[in-house]
């Protein structure tokens, strides 16, 4: 098992790094795409602007091989802007396509219903669906967030849980191997820590 981090500068990886290697994890840094031809597990994490980032992940020649490690079945975990390129397309910076890999858009929250942007801080995920990763997380556990973009997923059944921010919108979406967590579940204490330890676990089957 080989784990691996994408960083293209779009977010500090330290504290997941750091997070992974509490649980026992040695992680990888992947900057390009021969870093990740060993690569079991994958972690796609990020912060700022969606068009920003999916033209880095362009500029290191990830994007392929991110869909390949997809296509085998290989579990991939998009965190917060991770999770969000993850989406077929996003507004943010401009209309951008994503990497396609659980079908949605990524819009930007509605400013009127809401008391402020971004949505910062502890919130609480309430799950709709069972799944693997899920096992030993508390239902209704509060986790950490820091966006102002949700992911619109297009298929009910890609919705793996939801949080309420002036009204209910997916938080943990999937697709086959493939999963997106708005929220950071590295700075989201044991119930984050546990996440991680999953999906470390997981052999990417449903």
């Amino acid at each position: 098992m080989s784990i691996g981090i994408i960083d293209v500068g779009i977010g500090n990886i330290g504290s997941l790094r750091g997070a992974l290697y509490s649980q026992g994890w040695d992680a990888e840094i992947i900057t390009k795409a021969v870093d990740m031809a060993h690569v079991t597990h994958l972690f796609l994490p990020g912060v700022g602007s969606f068009a920003v980032a999916m033209r880095r992940l362009h500029a290191a020649g990830l994007v392929d091989p991110i869909r390949q490690h997809a296509a085998k079945g290989a579990p991939i975990m998009g965190i917060c802007l991770g999770m969000q390129l993850l989406a077929d397309r996003g507004v943010e910076g401009g209309v951008s396509e994503g990497l396609g890999l659980i079908p949605g858009d990524v819009i930007k929250f509605d400013v009127a219903s809401l008391l402020r942007l971004p949505h910062v801080g502890w919130n609480e995920f309430h799950p709709k669906a069972e799944h693997i990763l899920l096992k030993g997380v508390r239902p209704g556990a509060d986790f950490y967030f820091v966006h102002s973009y949700f992911f619109d997923a297009r298929r009910e059944t890609d919705i793996v849980g939801t949080t309420n921010y002036g009204f209910s919108y997916p938080s943990f979406v999937m697709n086959g191997s493939v999963v997106g967590v708005q929220f950071h579940p590295e700075k989201s204490q044991r119930n984050g820590l546990q996440l991680l330890d999953n999906f470390c676990l997981w052999d990417g089957a449903c």
